[in-house]
């Protein structure tokens, strides 16, 4: 399709806060393509703990070694994101398949809106299968151990928060 390279991907998210199994997502998606866009999705319907700054750091310093990885954020639509940017993916990661129910039915519509771009599920690692943003951020509320699942620097602004 003109303008559209199937090497371009995007991963949006809310990233609040990146975790180590969204880092795993985005090594497992970088071989795979020649950019990947990691997309801070601003989703006015959550009350993110991390400013949009903060969130874009985070996914900066998590992502400085991958050389064709790009940061950045969008509100709207991801298709219309990803045709702007002119990729023809968007990746999503699976945990379990209690997500797969709500990522089909995006992955649908998001096709009935711009068909030319295609959804791609990655699995993470087995060890991050059950992780996410809300969770870490409970547990590190509460004191709970966290620094299996988020890079360091990321635990030093979770404590800095809580």
């Amino acid at each position: 399709m003109p303008g559209f390279s199937s090497r371009v991907a995007i991963y949006p998210g809310t990233f609040d806060p990146i975790t180590n199994g969204h880092i795993d997502i985005i090594q497992r998606a970088a071989p795979l393509f020649d950019k990947v866009i990691v997309t801070l999705a601003l989703n006015s319907d959550k009350n993110p703990l991390f400013s949009i700054e903060e969130r874009i750091e985070m996914i900066k310093r998590s992502t400085s070694d991958m050389s064709h990885v790009e940061v950045a954020q969008f509100s709207g639509l991801v298709v219309d994101f990803a045709a702007r940017k002119g990729a023809s993916v968007i990746i999503r990661g699976l945990r379990a398949v209690s997500d797969f129910e709500f990522e089909f039915q995006m992955a649908l519509m998001n096709r009935k809106q711009r068909p030319e771009i295609d959804t791609v599920y990655l699995m993470p690692d087995a060890r991050y299968t059950y992780l996410s943003s809300s969770i870490v951020k409970e547990v590190a509320q509460h004191g709970g151990r966290i620094e299996r699942f988020v890079p360091q620097f990321v635990l030093d602004m979770l404590k800095k928060k809580f």
